[in-house]
Parts: C-alpha cells; structure tokens; sequence
C-alpha cells in the first residue's frame, strides 16, 4: 500500500512518541503499511505514489507551521514552542465556517491567490463570533493559535481549509478532538499543527489570551489567566508537519526522488 492511499484510509491517530532528527530517515509509526488482505470481490485499487500531489498548493520546502527552536534542544523536532494571541471557537466548527465554498475557486499555488486564502479564513464563523478572525482588508490575522472544542474541522474534506489558516498566519490549532479528513490535511499539506487538548481549553481561555505551546512538554501556557494544560503529543505526525507536509517529508527522507 502506498503512502497516500494509507492515509486516506488511516484513522485520526492519537500520536504519543517523540522524534528527533536523527531519527528522521525512518518512516514514522503512522506511514507504515499495513498488511491489507484485498477481498475477491472487493479489491483494493491503489494509485502509484508520485512526487506531483492532486492538490494545488503552493511549494511547501518551508512549512507553514514551522514552530521556534527550543535553546534546550536545538536538534529535537519536537522541542518547538508558539508564542502569540488566541482565538478561541466552540464544538463542531466545519470547513464551510473555515472558508466558504465560495472561495475555493482560488488556487494556493499561485502566491496572490494563497494570501487572498488567508483573508477569508473562519470568515464563516456565525455572527455569535463578534470578534473578526481577519480583519476586513487584511490578509494575516494577529491570533496565531486558534483555540477549538470537539469534532474541529467537520464537513467536507477540503483542503482549502487548514491552507486558509496557514496562509492567515496560524502555527497551530489546539481541539478537544478532529474530524479525521481536518486532521490528515493539516498533516499533508504542513499548514498548521492540530493538536489535541487533554481537556475543554476552549470553555477556559478567551479571545485575546496570551498563550504559549510548548510541543516538548504537551502544554499550552495562558499567560493571561496563568494557567497550564497538558495537551496530547504530537507524535510522529510533527517531523512531517515541520517538514511542510507529506511530499516534502517523503522527499527529505528518500521515500521519493526529490527531483
């Protein structure tokens, strides 16, 4: 079985191991194939895996999510932290309310059409939400972490949608839990980090709180209330994200030609 057609049929993983550099060459835990036994009268048709991805999105040598090095341990994938502004949203919030299927007719690949992306990031959200994601006119946001409660990234398997947050500036989103499809393509695509809450930090923290995400230690600071939370580990999903995605990561390690 291929990469990609593992993926596509892999559950959302909690990942709870560590992976440092060194240790990059070997396929982490969740690409390893499985052994698939087809059925006679079912069977499972695999696409090759090819360097060029069916999706249009821009080149992703440089991932999107690319958190800051720990002086600590400089050469530890996981010894990121984010620092910067939270907006915090509540349960079941879908890809229509990440970014509208009106504006899936821009293609990430062309850099003017990826900014304009970001500026209709959670541009669905309800008019509950008084606080603007992006402001109007603007194409960054200034809330670089976005703070969810359960079933984050429901509905439609776009990938426009962790591409709009990555392109608005978010590193990362911390949810209770995902929809499978939001978690594989922020994976994928090395647009944002979704990581998993051990708790509802979202009915705790407020837009405009001050947070840090240490991805070492599972925890997210709010330095606003002074408050810690553990968060799940990233696992074996964080070199691929750091990496600015699957093609990207499979590239770096020799899985595909890099040409």
């Amino acid at each position: 079985m291929t990469m990609a057609a593992f993926l596509s049929r892999s559950p959302n993983p909690t990942l709870a191991t560590s992976i440092t550099r060194s240790s990059l060459p070997t396929a982490p835990h969740f690409l390893k194939f499985p052994n698939v036994s087809p059925s006679p009268t079912h069977p499972v048709k695999l696409k090759p895996l090819t360097a060029q991805s069916s999706r249009s999105t821009p080149s992703l040598t440089t991932p999107r999510a690319t958190a800051t090095p720990s002086s600590s341990s400089p050469s530890s994938t996981a010894a990121t932290s984010f620092h910067g502004l939270c907006y915090v949203v509540g349960d079941n919030i879908d890809t229509d309310q990440i970014i509208p299927a009106e504006y899936l007719t821009l293609v990430p690949s062309k850099p003017a059409e990826y900014e304009k992306l970001g500026s209709y990031a959670l541009i669905g959200l309800p008019s509950t939400y008084t606080t603007r994601f992006v402001e109007p006119n603007e194409t960054k946001t200034k809330y670089s972490i976005v703070i969810g409660g359960y079933n984050f990234g429901c509905g439609s398997s776009r990938e426009h949608a962790p591409v709009a947050l990555g392109a608005a500036g978010v590193a990362a989103v911390v949810a209770e839990s995902y929809a499978r499809i939001f978690f594989r393509n922020s994976v994928a695509t090395g647009e944002v980090y979704p990581l998993e809450s051990e708790g509802r930090i979202c009915e705790e923290c407020k837009t405009g709180d001050t947070v840090t995400i240490e991805l070492a230690q599972s925890l997210l600071i709010n330095h606003t209330t002074g408050k810690e939370y553990r968060l799940k580990p990233i696992g074996d999903a964080g070199p691929v994200i750091e990496a600015g995605g699957i093609f990207a990561y499979a590239r770096n390690t020799g899985m595909i030609p890099s040409n």
